[in-house]
């Protein structure tokens, strides 16, 4: 399994195969069971996680006690707390499988050590951080500027994966809505189509 991360990086960068055996060194794989949590709040941030098979999620528990769901992972993403991983703090959020999944973990000091090695993967992960950052301006812009059903069909279209593979609970939290109201939305696209 641990190829798909190789692939991954040769999207991106040029990888000696003679490299890659050093390389995967660095990552730890684990693997999680449906709704196991990988970071718990308030625990310091160890580890930077790719995911191989499998769907995360990235929440907090607001003042009233309700999961708000901020970032989701599926195959060839990573996930972390980027803040808390760069300062080795603790974290303010929880990253739990959604579903059973595989991950390749890399702790702070092996992501230093293996970017000093092997430079090309410094360029990498700037290009998957500037990704990931214009994927929250979005989200952000989207969350201001749409309307619920609207922001709903615009998910649905452009990732119709994470409607099918995640919990209407979950989902629901992510685009800040309430359950019941998303299946409001469905049942009314369902009775228009």
């Amino acid at each position: 399994m641990t190829k798909k991360l190789i692939s991954h990086f040769r999207k991106y960068v040029e990888i000696d195969p003679n490299d890659e055996p050093v390389i995967l060194s660095y990552f730890e794989p684990l693997l999680f069971a449906k709704k196991e949590n990988l970071t718990h709040n308030n625990s310091q941030c160890k580890f930077h996680y790719f995911v191989e098979n499998g769907c995360l999620r990235m929440f907090y528990i607001c003042d009233k006690g309700i999961e708000q769901t901020i970032q989701f992972a599926i195959e060839d993403w990573w996930i972390t707390d980027y803040l808390a991983f760069e300062k080795q703090a603790r974290t303010e959020f929880i990253i739990q499988a959604v579903e059973k999944t595989d991950v390749l973990a890399i702790s702070y000091n092996n992501q230093e050590k293996l970017l000093k090695k092997y430079p090309q993967l410094e360029h990498y992960f700037r290009l998957i951080y500037q990704r990931a950052y214009a994927a929250t301006q979005h989200r952000s812009k989207y969350l201001h500027t749409l309307s619920s059903e609207q922001l709903y069909h615009l998910f649905n279209n452009k990732f119709p994966e994470f409607t099918r593979r995640v919990p209407q609970h979950i989902l629901a939290s992510y685009l800040n809505m309430t359950p019941e109201y998303l299946s409001e939305i469905k049942a009314k696209k369902r009775s228009t189509s």
